[in-house]
């Protein structure tokens, strides 16, 4: 992609964008997460699974439109 002044502009980042309405409900488990473990003094709970649940749902949307653009 390029803007009007012919920059090169990452495509990924314009697609994650695009793709985030589609993993409402990953980010949901996180965010639920988050608010769970938020007092949490002793360091071990954490949300990680869910994180990485979220960013693989946004990969999985953003993979075919991607790869469908390289060269």
């Amino acid at each position: 992609m390029r803007l009007a002044d012919e920059e090169l502009v990452d495509p990924k980042k314009y697609y994650e964008e695009s793709c985030k309405p589609k993993c409402v409900k990953p980010l949901l488990e996180y965010q639920a997460c988050v608010k769970r473990i938020q007092n949490d003094e002793t360091g071990h709970k954490h949300c990680t699974g869910q994180y990485f649940d979220y960013w693989a749902c946004i990969d999985k949307c953003v993979a075919p439109k991607l790869f469908s653009k390289l060269k």
